[in-house]
């Protein structure tokens, strides 16, 4: 029984990527089905990104395998970019696969390419809590106030916004990453498509998050 690409990385089978890779370099640009149910078809380089994710391999062995499919020419972009349709870069930074998403970064993907609802990977990292992301994104140029289509936000309003959606498990990440943005000159008064900024969302007891953004005039 022949083993496909997508189950080689669900097993995260070094050996078995790098000789179907071997035999053709083209599986390394193919597009892959999520699962038997949902087989909308997305990059290897993505495809890696979702089992990190839901806990298939570890981040670090995801990293092994994208540098596997980058060295038979999967291209770090995953193809041609389309507007509100995510990267590699993009999946990774909203997949909590940070090492990964620093490996795309040092491959030189594109950075501000607006995924889904025109959100760049800045914005995903800055929803999902990933201070080192947010952090190596800023380094590589990354636009700090650049908006996203679907809700004109900036990634310090998806920071603020990502914490208050989930249970402030991760409250110390995301001051991390509101920290950062702000340290690179994120605007904190611009307001969304609905006239709010980040203060209209702060509750008041979080204390840490009010002295955070009030020490940044």
């Amino acid at each position: 029984m022949t083993v496909s690409v997508k189950q080689l990385i669900d097993r995260a089978d070094y050996q078995g990527l790098k000789s179907a890779l071997s035999a053709n370099p083209q599986l390394a640009n193919e597009g892959l089905p999520y699962d038997e149910l949902n087989t909308t078809r997305a990059h290897p380089l993505h495809r890696i990104c979702d089992g990190v994710f839901i806990g298939k391999y570890l981040d670090q062995e995801g990293v092994e395998m994208a540098r596997l499919f980058l060295e038979y020419g999967a291209d770090v972009n995953g193809g041609e970019l389309i507007e509100k349709k995510d990267s590699p870069l993009i999946a990774a930074s909203s997949l909590h696969a940070d090492k990964i998403a620093l490996l795309y970064i040092e491959n030189d993907a594109v950075i501000n390419h607006a995924g889904t609802h025109g959100g760049t990977a800045l914005h995903w990292a800055a929803w999902c809590g990933r201070p080192l992301v947010v952090e190596r994104l800023i380094q590589a140029q990354a636009e700090i106030n650049r908006r996203c289509i679907d809700f004109q936000s900036t990634p310090l309003f998806w920071a603020v916004h990502g914490l208050y959606s989930g249970n402030k498990q991760n409250m110390d990440s995301y001051l991390r990453c509101v920290s950062l943005l702000l340290e690179a000159g994120a605007d904190k008064y611009i307001p969304n498509s609905g006239g709010k900024t980040v203060f209209d969302l702060v509750d008041e007891e979080d204390k840490a998050l009010r002295e955070l953004l009030s020490l940044f005039i």
